[in-house]
């Protein structure tokens, strides 16, 4: 199995296990607030998720951000384990790439945007670069067109 995508699907049940809801009718909110223990009207114990419609309690909100925190260290920890680039850096890649519809448009761009890289930084990495090209390279392989 994919590694990248391993670590992707364990940090996004953390992430869906977590304490919080969205809400975007009346109807939600009260159901979301249920979820968390709290009456309709207890505006002053919840926060918002910045323009997500998301919700948490005041209380977890370090929590939350530890978590998110923790989940980038592990995914830094992921790539620079890798040195050659052809095994999580390479997942990493290939995913992405297809995700971001490589083989349609020949762009790195979405997925480097999606990934939190940019190009130098990919240009300073050799096992980045390596993994980049052979990801780009395999997907290449399978275009159909």
């Amino acid at each position: 199995m994919n590694k990248y995508t391993e670590l992707k699907a364990r940090q996004q049940a953390e992430v869906e296990a977590f304490p919080m809801f969205f809400a975007f009718s009346k109807e939600q909110f009260a159901e979301g607030m249920a979820k968390l223990g709290l009456q309709p009207d207890e505006y002053d114990k919840i926060g918002t998720l910045a323009h997500t419609g998301g919700y948490i309690l005041k209380t977890d909100s370090d929590m939350l951000f530890a978590m998110f925190d923790r989940h980038d260290e592990e995914m830094q920890a992921a790539v620079n384990a890798d040195e050659t680039g052809e095994g999580f850096i390479f997942d990493m890649f290939s995913y992405e790439l297809e995700n971001h519809e490589y083989n349609y448009t020949r762009s790195y761009d979405s997925t480097l945007e999606a990934l939190g890289l940019d190009y130098d930084e990919i240009q300073d990495n050799a096992a980045l670069r390596h993994g980049l090209l052979l990801a780009s390279k395999a997907l290449e392989k399978h275009d159909c067109f």
